[in-house]
């Protein structure tokens, strides 16, 4: 029985908690705050709740197993886990709606032909054959399997069967997400539809590799879920099972240093300023036999010196990446039946917004894309004379020394996302009781991600610039679990990174994840 160290409270870290509990192994999971989750938060004022981070879970499998494999009890006698049907309403530029069902390709392609004219559902369903080729070259070396010692043949081919193209007397194929759209799929709702997934984690669809095709395939194939009560049940339930299987929380724990001894991690170091609760206030250290870090790599990198990955591709750079804006709205007036979950309400600047975002200084665009998410959940409302609403939007990042930023740029871009979310929401604005603002400042507190950043899913191409590194490190026992390592971010990659690190521990290096 080996004692295991865990930095951080995230779900990827409680996932690798778990199993490595369940192997018979001593965890303690040692976190800076006084919660678990990482940035799957919940805030709840005047009877309403509200999730501060993510709203839906796509490919539930990867928490199922975890259930599965750490106890008797599944996933779903865990939490209340349903399919949201359709699985988004989406609202374009030019006035037009579609509804999308829910894991129903069929359902799809009506939807698209109707709202989108003859032959726009079957170029989106010839796209989705495509995207599904590369989700199968790609799933398990980017998903369920350590990263490959040779990883640079991920970074440099490009999984997905693009259509070949003529243009200006040569033949081309798609190589980026945009290229896709307007070579494969031909209708600027259409390359809008499938734009809008990459922007959603982050990325921009101008560069993004067309392997990111892979993002869309995944709702389409394995539906979106929601967890009522909101997905902090999930995290709940994930900490509930460590506590079954004995894993010890230490709460208000600041980590300053991983000890070394011989090139191989022995332990933690904490500040004098832990927290009374943590039992650790004056500092001290915790021997280990192994360290789990559950961190951003600015912050691991600060723990101890030389925790380069083994076989890593690049490092993603936190600053310069997007993050999330949260809007959350108390409304008077409940949920009128039949509203969809979730709704993204299209910027009529596309190319505005894009170059807001991803410009070298990347500001706030004018006209946002917004998601609005309207569960049918009474138990995040008072009563069902009133409803909650999330709204999000990808931001810029935090530039290092902006701090809090300015709070009334926050909350004009706030009234920005309001504005946009009138279009799917007639009359929100005056049916405000009250909104609370969530900034990417309130993210860094909650991960430790500097600027608030959000870790994008691992992807094949683009010269391994969306590859993440690897789980296992240059110094012996120590490992990366978690959004910023290896399969990146995202509720599943992080869950799966626990799987990853659990095997690569209890296995050794060896391991090749499970078949």
């Amino acid at each position: 029985m080996a004692r295991i160290a865990v930095i951080g409270a995230g779900t990827g870290a409680m996932a690798a908690a778990a199993r490595l509990a369940v192997a018979g192994h001593r965890v303690t999971v040692y976190e800076r705050t006084e919660t678990y989750g990482g940035a799957v938060r919940r805030l709840e004022r005047d009877g309403f709740a509200f999730d501060t981070g993510p709203g839906l879970l796509p490919l539930p499998a990867v928490y199922r197993d975890l259930f599965v494999k750490t106890g008797k009890e599944p996933l779903e006698d865990c939490v209340d886990l349903v399919q949201v049907d359709p699985a988004a309403r989406h609202v374009f530029a030019d006035g037009t709606e579609v509804s999308l069902p829910n894991a129903s390709r069929a359902g799809v392609v009506t939807a698209l032909d109707e709202a989108l004219g003859s032959g726009a559902g079957q170029r989106w369903g010839d796209f989705l054959v495509r995207a599904r080729e590369a989700w199968d070259r790609t799933r398990r070396p980017l998903l369920e399997e350590p990263l490959w010692p040779n990883w640079s043949v991920l970074a440099e081919r490009e999984p997905y069967p693009a259509v070949p193209h003529k243009r200006l007397l040569r033949t081309r194929t798609a190589a980026t997400l945009a290229e896709v759209g307007t070579w494969e799929l031909r209708d600027p709702r259409l390359a809008t539809l499938l734009e809008s997934h990459a922007l959603a984690y982050g990325l921009d669809p101008r560069t993004a590799p067309a392997s990111a095709a892979v993002l869309p395939y995944i709702e389409h194939a394995f539906g979106v879920w929601y967890v009522r009560g909101g997905l902090r049940e999930l995290a709940r339930a994930v900490y509930e099972r460590c506590l079954a299987r004995r894993v010890e929380f230490v709460f208000g724990a600041e980590v300053v240093r991983i000890v070394e001894k011989d090139g191989r991690a022995t332990g933690l170091e904490f500040t004098g300023g832990a927290s009374q609760a943590s039992g650790l206030e004056g500092g001290g250290v915790a021997e280990a036999d192994f360290v789990v870090a559950g961190v951003a790599p600015g912050t691991l990198s600060s723990f101890v010196a030389g925790a380069a990955p083994r076989g890593a591709g690049q490092v993603p750079a936190q600053q310069g990446l997007p993050s999330r804006l949260t809007v959350l709205l108390a409304l008077r007036g409940g949920r009128p039946e039949g509203t969809a979950h979730r709704t993204v309400v299209h910027t009529d600047d596309h190319e505005s917004e894009l170059d807001a975002l991803f410009g070298t200084a990347p500001e706030m665009p004018a006209r946002p894309t917004v998601t609005v998410s309207r569960p049918d959940d009474p138990a995040l409302v008072p009563d069902l004379e009133h409803e909650a609403i999330t709204l999000t939007a990808t931001v810029p990042a935090l530039r290092e020394g902006e701090g809090r930023a300015d709070s009334a740029a926050w909350e004009a871009q706030a009234d920005r996302m309001i504005t946009a979310a009138e279009r799917a929401v007639p009359g929100l604005r005056d049916r405000i009781l009250w909104r609370e603002t969530r900034t990417p400042a309130d993210i860094a507190r909650a991960t430790g991600a500097a600027g608030g950043a959000v870790p994008v899913p691992a992807l094949a191409a683009a010269r391994g610039r969306l590859l993440h590194p690897a789980n296992s490190t240059a110094i012996d026992g120590l490992f990366t679990v978690g959004g910023w390592s290896h399969p990146g971010g995202g509720l599943p990659h992080a869950g799966m990174s626990g799987a990853l690190v659990a095997g690569l521990i209890v296995e050794g290096p060896e391991f090749r994840g499970s078949q």
